[in-house]
């Protein structure tokens, strides 16, 4: 099933900035091959389920590696049967409107 994730992966514990711990995530997600795109408060993912969710889980593996002893995790996910749809059609279909 194919899937669009909206990911924030906060580090806790690690002080106040993090962009090392997102640049090893965004790391990860390229590594998987995975379609991602950074904004400012997250990373949309799409892909097939199982491989965006394992990425994820390697995401939190990575920054916890970094040193990192919590993590707090929002995750929005969105999946359609009717048809295929990108991230660039949902952004397509919003400024077209």
């Amino acid at each position: 099933m194919k899937v669009i994730v909206d990911l924030c992966v906060v580090p806790m514990g690690v002080g106040v900035s993090v962009s090392k711990y997102v640049a090893e995530c965004q790391k990860v997600l390229q590594e998987a091959g995975l379609e991602h795109r950074l904004h400012a408060y997250g990373t949309n993912i799409e892909g097939e389920w199982d491989d965006v969710f394992a990425a994820i889980k390697q995401c939190h593996e990575r920054v916890h590696a970094l040193g990192a002893p919590r993590i707090t995790t929002t995750i929005k996910v969105g999946t359609r049967t009717d048809r295929e749809q990108s991230m660039q059609d949902k952004i397509d279909s919003v400024t077209e409107a």
